[in-house]
């Protein structure tokens, strides 16, 4: 970890604001629905289409471009990819009809996956490792602050006021800002970074070795699955069938945002310290609390009681941070972790940020929009499965058992023992 701790402290207040304003594009059509959907008339069915477009998108350009980040460096791909997904979520308003708004969103994804890989694999190089998921956890969590907790309650606002288009064009807004601050201030890593050696074209399929990848793929899947499912459907079962205002399910929805904020700091910190593997247990189990209290239409009467309950219990970003970033890299060798992040990401994506929208989707128009959030609830319990046997890369608790062990049995990395 070559870099001044000045510098270290920089990287992370431009990825903070650089991945919030990101997550913002994103996830600001999902808030802008209840407006858009009707004037295009569209179904639920259509509504998850638009989210899936970028999900799929999104999660084949992260693993290409954070695979050849390793090669080529992170920087060059970076900033030109903030800057088109800026314009393009600024794009996303001037949409006539549901195909033109689908393929903008199409080609939002495809600039937003370079951004997620190289960004989390730089800092995670210029990050020592006792504060490696203090620093992932804090600009990660940017994404619950930014996308989760302003973003629906700054696009309903907008919205209500001066029209969804409107909403789109300020949500776009702040992505060039970044851009010019990651161009002037964002450093290549440098050689003590860990990273050994750029690979070859043949040994990126060796990080498929790593059992921890594998279940990585899984969990990125189960996560991604609530996510969507929540985000994607609870303003509208909010609205539909409980008969509240979208601003209400905005500030419902901006609660659970800002509620996972905070944990989205405070756990993977914690994780440095107590592991990786009993953090995500907790975290599993804290997010389905969300999805079902959702469901009960008597809390729905005090509303301040409906949002503290989902503030306290949204560990999402926190989720993200462990099962996307740091499991990944520390399960692997230096010079593929941006890979091991694209691979994580590219699982989830289709399985969780595209095959479940349209599932959910699905469900909602044959049996009801409760059945969304049940599905929520279900990929809580499979993430929950899934960090059972995972094996614990916290890098100290890691390095203690390696000194152990004279003749280990699995080729994982050092830092990555059970």
């Amino acid at each position: 970890m070559g870099q001044s701790r000045r510098y270290e402290k920089i990287l992370i207040a431009i990825f903070f604001f650089t991945w919030g304003t990101v997550f913002l594009g994103r996830m600001s059509a999902l808030y802008l629905a209840p407006y858009f959907a009707p004037e295009f008339h569209l179904s639920h069915g259509q509504v998850g289409t638009v989210a899936s477009v970028l999900a799929i998108t999104w999660a084949v350009s992260t693993f290409f471009f954070g695979a050849l980040s390793d090669r080529v460096g992170r920087k060059p791909i970076l900033v030109p990819a903030v800057f088109a997904f800026s314009i393009l979520s600024w794009a996303s308003g001037l949409a006539q009809s549901f195909y033109q708004l689908l393929l903008v969103r199409a080609l939002m994804g495809a600039a937003g996956g370079p951004a997620w890989s190289t960004m989390t694999a730089l800092l995670e190089e210029s990050s020592p490792s006792d504060r490696r998921g203090r620093n992932i956890g804090f600009v990660v969590s940017a994404a619950a602050l930014v996308g989760l907790a302003a973003a629906p309650v700054l696009a309903t606002q907008v919205a209500a006021h001066w029209g969804w288009r409107a909403a789109f064009f300020v949500a776009g807004a702040p992505g060039l800002v970044m851009t010019v601050l990651l161009w002037k201030f964002v450093e290549e890593p440098v050689a003590g970074s860990g990273i050994q050696e750029k690979p070859s074209l043949s040994e990126y399929i060796s990080i498929l070795r790593y059992r921890n990848i594998w279940l990585c793929c899984l969990g990125a899947t189960a996560f991604m699955s609530w996510l969507f499912a929540v985000n994607v459907f609870a303003p509208l079962y909010i609205t539909e069938v409980v008969h509240e205002s979208a601003t209400t399910a905005g500030f419902l929805l901006g609660a659970s945002g800002l509620g996972s904020f905070f944990l989205g700091f405070l756990l993977p910190s914690l994780s440095d310290r107590w592991g990786r593997k009993p953090l995500l247990l907790v975290m599993a189990a804290m997010s389905s609390v969300v999805p079902f209290a959702f469901l009960v239409p008597s809390l729905y009467v005090y509303p301040l009681a409906l949002a503290l309950i989902v503030f306290v219990a949204n560990s999402g970003q926190a989720i993200a941070s462990v099962v996307l970033v740091l499991v990944p890299t520390e399960s692997v060798p230096p010079q593929f972790r941006a890979t091991s992040i694209g691979l994580s990401t590219l699982a989830g994506e289709i399985m969780g940020g595209t095959a479940a929208p349209i599932l959910a989707g699905t469900l909602a128009q044959k049996h009801g929009l409760a059945e969304t959030m049940w599905l929520a609830v279900a990929s809580s319990g499979l993430l929950f499965l899934v960090a059972l046997f995972l094996q614990e890369t916290r890098p100290a608790h890691a390095a203690t058992l390696a000194i152990k062990q004279i003749e280990p049995s699995v080729p994982e990395r050092p830092d990555a023992v059970d």
